[in-house]
């Protein structure tokens, strides 16, 4: 009898394995294991300023150093492959990001494919048909307000070689830009509770036209796109936009789409309905 499989998360921008460990208790408590994966310059080897604390000190967190600067696509790939090279041995594993998670996620798939039992995608990126920047400048992005959030981007990322955000802003136009995006429908203790889990820097490089999807390897992956209804941040029309490309790419591999409700966060900090999701699927 086969074991059951190991689901291995891969996190968003600015986040970290600590995302997902509600998540990870509702799936233990149906009776999976789990790994949550910390990105290189990510959770315990993120850089927390002593500028970052209060009083805040903008000036010199604009110019201190991160140790997620030079972090590349390939080294976020390469740390996602050792765990799923090691939770393979245990039998199938079944890999899961979420938002930019999805990009590494998705290199990982063009690399090593038959480390993959099926791919996960919960309102993630999943370039097919242009790079990740690219699809900014698309008609499905326009009421996402990128500009909001420049308020709090502490530094010159050229210089500083990483973005860098100052999510203990007390600034309330950009609490709310945040809340609006990534969190409407939570309460502002929950919402102010992610925020806090959130780390400063992360890194710049989203790869490039070769890390978009690739029929060969990443297409013959089972896969599921987890569409989030709410979400403000990667709207449904780009998630469905990125589900049709896949589709296009490899017809005979498409999708199995599902739909939760709710925003970017949401399906974090209420677990349970995203829990029963993945437990059907590794039922299935």
């Amino acid at each position: 009898m086969q074991n059951p499989p190991t689901f291995v998360f891969v996190h968003g921008a600015f986040a970290n394995s600590f995302t997902f460990a509600p998540l990870q208790a509702e799936l233990a408590l149906l009776g999976h294991r789990s790994a949550a994966v910390d990105l290189p310059g990510h959770g315990f080897e993120a850089t927390f300023p002593a500028a970052y604390q209060a009083p805040q000190m903008l000036d010199a967190l604009a110019a201190e150093p991160g140790s997620i600067k030079g972090v590349t696509l390939a080294d976020n790939a390469a740390r996602v492959i050792d765990v799923l090279e090691r939770a393979k041995r245990n039998g199938p594993t079944v890999l899961v990001a979420h938002s930019r998670g999805g990009i590494t996620a998705t290199a990982v798939a063009n690399a090593r494919p038959e480390l993959i039992d099926r791919i996960v995608y919960v309102s993630a990126w999943c370039p097919v048909d242009l790079d990740v920047n690219d699809y900014y400048a698309q008609p499905e992005m326009a009421d996402v307000d990128v500009e909001s959030f420049a308020a709090t981007l502490v530094g010159n990322p050229a210089e500083l070689g990483l973005l860098r955000t100052n999510f203990r802003t007390a600034d309330p136009a950009a609490l709310a830009a945040f809340k609006r995006a990534f969190a409407a429908d939570l309460t502002d203790d929950e919402f102010r509770t992610f925020l806090n889990t959130f780390q400063p820097d992360e890194n710049l490089d989203v790869g490039t036209s070769a890390d978009r999807a690739q029929a060969t390897t990443w297409g013959r992956i089972p896969r599921t796109y987890v569409r989030l209804a709410a979400d403000a941040s990667l709207p449904l029309a780009v998630q469905d936009r990125m589900i049709r490309e896949a589709d296009a790419l490899t017809p005979d591999n498409p999708f199995d789409v599902r739909t939760l409700e709710g925003s970017h966060l949401r399906w974090l900090v209420h677990p349970k309905p995203a829990a029963e999701l993945l437990a059907d699927l590794a039922a299935g």
